[in-house]
């Protein structure tokens, strides 16, 4: 059986991102670490996920959590860094 470790680190993805993806999702980090393995490994997956941040940052910014959009919006430029789509 795999762990959550095991799965961040089969994807490389951090645990701010899966984090992320299980708010966005309202699921719990284990299950957002599964699927977001699967969605990184495709460019249509990677455009997922990120708008799932996009997503997040913008909802963050309407409520007015400042700190809670920085982090986001942190954690997105580093994960499209990470992960580059194809032109």
């Amino acid at each position: 059986m795999l762990s959550i470790r095991d799965c961040l680190d089969y994807c490389d993805l951090t645990d701010e991102e899966v984090e992320l993806i299980a708010e966005h999702e309202g699921i719990p980090d284990v299950a957002a670490a599964q699927v977001a393995c699967g969605l990184v490994q495709t460019p249509e997956g990677v455009l997922l996920i990120t708008n799932y941040m996009l997503d997040l940052i913008e909802r963050a910014d309407e409520e007015g959590d400042q700190a809670k959009a920085d982090r986001a919006r942190s954690l997105c430029a580093q994960f499209m860094a990470d992960h580059p789509l194809p032109h």
